[in-house]
């Protein structure tokens, strides 16, 4: 009686142990939103709020210009990022195959040759000498051991840990290539921001040579009014004076355009080199039409969106591992082979053969805090990927929101720059023939020239924007890398 109830007390103290070793610490569990507004709050002029969205397009439809084409073409193959961040997605493929592995048998082929001679007034040794004495034979002195076998090892995944962890491998790879889909957005649109300054820088140069000569041939009718004593040498300075400063500002575009043009090599992925481009069709370019389409269209469309969503289900099971790691482990080892203390006897089968088959099961009881603490970090890993989630779905918002309106106002203002450009043109005209007739000074012809100068700049900076602001939307709503 006494035997069974110690029995009986052993065994609740053992359920009891294993009880406790299950139980995990509650968690306080966040959970992502996705909800996004049903519109968005700006949008150009023309464009539409419907499924229709501009993000869908491929690069090559939404970019018509060849030479821009070929550039994005270089980048995609020779640029240093993306290749960089291939190499990051062979390295979350590797740990795919890791975890995998991990989740199967392990199973290994070998041999052992090896020697022991033991003491004579020893345990092991007055049995070798008690055999040999009954049997009347004498067992090798030192004794030898060769061994050959198969053996394998495999932990049983009861509570899905190593599926666990192989499905969020399998996550993170999913989340590198989507962190690569980003890059090539953002390169494309680099790229095409940049193509279009070049332009700009183009026809920016091309007016500041324009208004040298203009001014070039008003300061030689101030030098021949000055011979004629109808004005000053204070006149004729300051006609010189601005003929210079546009000479300045002529090679200082000459340096913007080469560090430009050296930026898109770089971007393409090649060593400097000229810049195929035709820039007097820069005055033509059009803004691309946009469609935002609607806003939970972000979530498949957007890259980073769908990196941080593969990231956040990864981030996940990373805790279901964690949990897992407070229950019970259960691990099989097996061989098979071959044992003989003579080389000569190894393959005697079926004395020389031998095999073997256990298992085993441990919980943590006591040690626990190790556990714990892995725990409550991948937990707290995944509230910050839910953070992290919710943030680039709010920034993809907030990109495409700013810029329809960007888009919009651009439009406007540039409608405004170009009546000013006109303005001042005819003001150019006027101020020469009223100086020409004395009925002018020269500081209002001075004065008109720059404004009209600044006038054009501002006129093609103003359609550089508009440019870039359709580049930048397309990219926000996630097109590019289709």
């Amino acid at each position: 009686m006494l035997k069974k109830r110690i029995y009986q007390g052993l065994t609740a103290a053992g359920l009891t142990l294993a009880f406790a070793a299950c139980k995990t610490p509650e968690l306080v569990v966040k959970n992502e939103s996705r909800n996004v507004p049903a519109g968005f709050t700006t949008a150009p002029a023309g464009a539409t709020l419907d499924s229709a969205s501009t993000g869908k397009l491929p690069w090559k439809q939404f970019f018509a210009d060849p030479d821009l084409q070929l550039l994005i073409e270089s980048a995609l193959q020779n640029n240093q990022e993306l290749n960089i961040t291939l190499q990051e997605i062979e390295i979350a493929k590797n740990e795919v195959r890791i975890r995998k592995g991990e989740y199967l048998p392990f199973v290994s082929l070998g041999g052992s040759a090896g020697a022991e001679k033991v003491g004579r007034y020893t345990i092991q040794g007055a049995t070798e000498e008690n055999i040999n004495i009954r049997e009347g034979r004498r067992t090798p002195d030192p004794l030898t051991d060769f061994q050959v076998g198969a053996f394998a090892t495999w932990e049983v995944d009861i509570w899905h840990k190593l599926r666990n962890a192989r499905k969020a491998a399998a996550l993170r790879y999913l989340a590198s290539v989507e962190g690569r889909n980003f890059m090539v957005t953002n390169v494309i649109a680099e790229i095409a921001n940049a193509y279009y300054e070049l332009l700009a820088l183009d026809n920016q140069l091309a007016i500041v040579r324009q208004s040298i000569g203009i001014q070039s041939n008003a300061l030689e009718l101030v030098k021949f009014q000055k011979e004629s004593a109808r004005t000053t040498e204070l006149a004729v300075k300051r006609f010189e004076a601005q003929v210079q400063h546009s000479r300045a500002l002529q090679f200082k575009l000459e340096q913007s355009i080469v560090e430009t043009e050296n930026k898109l090599n770089f971007l393409a992925g090649r060593y400097p080199q000229p810049v195929a481009r035709h820039d007097e069709s820069f005055n033509t370019l059009l803004p691309t039409a946009i469609q935002a389409g609607l806003p939970t269209q972000l979530l498949g469309n957007r890259p980073d969106i769908r990196q941080a969503e593969q990231q956040l289900a990864a981030a996940k099971l990373d805790v279901q591992v964690a949990r897992a790691s407070f229950y019970p482990a259960l691990r099989l080892t097996s061989g098979v082979g071959f044992a003989a203390y003579n080389p000569a006897l190894l393959l005697a089968a079926p004395e020389s053969m031998l095999f073997s088959l256990a298992g085993d099961a441990a919980a943590p009881l006591f040690n626990r805090n190790g556990i714990k603490a892995l725990y409550y970090n991948a937990n707290a890993t995944q509230t910050q990927a839910v953070y992290r989630y919710e943030k680039s779905l709010l920034n993809a918002y907030v990109e495409v929101t700013n810029q329809l309106a960007n888009i919009s106002n651009l439009e406007k203002s540039y409608d405004a720059k170009a009546k000013e450009v006109a303005a001042l043109n005819q003001s150019v005209s006027i101020s020469n023939d009223l100086f020409r007739a004395a009925r002018a000074e020269y500081t209002e012809v001075l004065f008109t020239q720059r404004e009209a100068l600044e006038s054009k700049f501002d006129l093609i900076e103003t359609r550089l924007q508009q440019l870039n602001a359709s580049v930048n939307v397309y990219r926000a709503l996630g097109g590019g890398w289709k």
